[in-house]
């Protein structure tokens, strides 16, 4: 049966605002979400991104808080990042349009007097990630004891980045009678121990399989041995305008998405491309991600500072130039694209040394994903040394993860030199050429002693 919003009984002013904002039905986790967070019910969801859980949380939200009341806040959403804060904001902006809600946003990384200031002039919804709002909290900027509802949005971030003390910190100083909504993408083993602290007899929605990329996203892999010919590949990606016409590209780290943004402005103007990375300040990165959101540049290099939180319609491709590391953040990053109905494409390339989290990736996600040879008009790069040794480093240590008794392919270089030498030696005692040279048992030199020509 056809589900829309309307069988929701949401009030007059939220389904227009639903309908201005383009939402024509609702989506999976909405459909299985919303009943329940209406209801007063906890909730645990497990969605990926680009299901529409932000809106699963946000409408119900909305409707059961009607209008401003009190200066306190009556809800709080929790967020891992700031990205990820604003664009919650945003929704809920978007989605009160002829609601009195007043909703006041607060992350680090700038000043706190007008977020201050804002908090003052009272509120209904906070939406803060848990460092600046636990700032503000002990400075006594905020009462926390009109708090109705509270709303931990990606759980398994959120763990990843080290959280759960400030977690804990907010559970102690936010009334005990509340509803508590804990979304997440991946069920690790912090957020199963966070949402027994968090959640009483919730209803669990999962509306897909943990960790399991959408389904209208196709998923290639290339692989490709360095990263010039990663550079290269770019290039000959890049030639198809009208296929990748709003790309974004993942790296590992800030200095290789620098490397990828000057290639990309050297080759098709600085007009067309931003990066945003944690040295980049704060409007610089919300300023980015808006031209990219508007359509105003074609190509937006990140690292995964900006993996979640990032909801823009019609991205063409997700390019991972570096396979991550934190493997779930595999999951997030593809998820910027093929968001909602719409059909997305991520490009990954890996490296000999990323193979090994590839793998560990296919594992994650349970299934496997094509690999493509990589075109004829691409020049494979010779690998510098430098980059020759990084990898088989990576190697060895991937290897020593697996099995601590490995010692590495240096560790046995030299031990093998050191047998050969050792048999060598014997050999040559056995055939009586050497005589009385200070030669121990094992083959090696006795200390002090000095050897004469034979």
């Amino acid at each position: 049966m056809q589900v829309s919003f309307e069988d929701f009984k949401f009030n007059k002013q939220l389904l227009t605002a639903i309908a201005e904002a383009g939402y024509d039905k609702p989506t999976e986790i909405q459909q299985k979400a919303i009943v329940p967070i209406l209801s007063g019910q906890d909730v645990m969801g497990i969605a990926q991104t680009g299901t529409g859980k932000t809106a699963a949380f946000v409408l119900p939200l909305l409707m059961n808080l009607k209008y401003a009341q009190g200066d306190d806040p009556r809800a709080l959403i929790l967020s891992p990042t700031r990205e990820l804060a604003m664009q919650i904001e945003e929704h809920i902006r978007m989605f009160s349009t002829y609601l009195d809600i007043r909703t006041v946003l607060l992350y680090g990384g700038l000043g706190p007097k007008t977020q201050k200031e804002q908090l003052a002039k009272g509120c209904d919804i906070i939406v803060a990630t848990p460092g600046r709002f636990l700032d503000l909290y002990l400075a006594g900027d905020i009462v926390t004891k009109s708090l109705k509802v509270l709303v931990m949005d990606e759980a398994d971030k959120m763990m990843d980045m080290g959280f759960i003390s400030k977690i804990h910190r907010i559970l102690e100083v936010v009334p005990r009678k509340r509803q508590n909504l804990l979304f997440s993408a991946t069920m690790s083993e912090l957020v199963r121990k966070i949402s027994g602290d968090f959640l009483a007899f919730p209803t669990i929605v999962e509306v897909t399989e943990q960790a399991t990329p959408a389904k209208n996203v196709t998923q290639q892999v290339y692989v490709v041995p360095n990263l010039k010919t990663k550079i290269n590949m770019l290039q000959h990606l890049f030639k198809d305008e009208e296929a990748f016409n709003r790309v974004i590209i993942f790296c590992k780290t800030k200095e290789v998405a620098d490397n990828v943004f000057g290639f990309i402005t050297r080759k098709f103007g600085e007009e067309n491309a931003r990066v945003i990375h944690a040295n980049k300040g704060q409007n610089t990165r919300i300023n980015s991600i808006n031209s990219f959101k508007s359509g105003e540049i074609r190509f937006l290099v990140a690292t995964d500072v900006a993996a979640r939180g990032l909801d823009v319609s019609n991205v063409s491709h997700v390019i991972n130039f570096d396979v991550p590391i934190v493997i779930e953040d595999y999951v997030h990053r593809i998820g910027r694209t093929g968001r909602a109905f719409n059909d997305g494409v991520s490009i990954t390339f890996a490296n000999e040394s990323e193979v090994y989290y590839l793998k560990k990736i296919e594992k994650l996600i349970r299934q496997s994903i094509p690999v493509y040879e990589l075109p004829e008009e691409v020049f494979v790069e010779k690998t510098p040394y430098e980059e020759r040794q990084a990898i088989a480093r990576e190697i060895d240590n991937q290897k020593k993860k697996d099995n601590p008794d490995y010692q590495g392919a240096f560790h046995e270089k030299k031990h093998a030199a050191k047998i050969e030498e050792t048999q060598r030696l014997k050999a040559k005692k056995a055939a009586g050429k050497v005589k009385k040279m200070g030669v121990n048992k094992a083959g090696f030199k006795k200390k002090g002693k000095k050897f004469k020509n034979s």
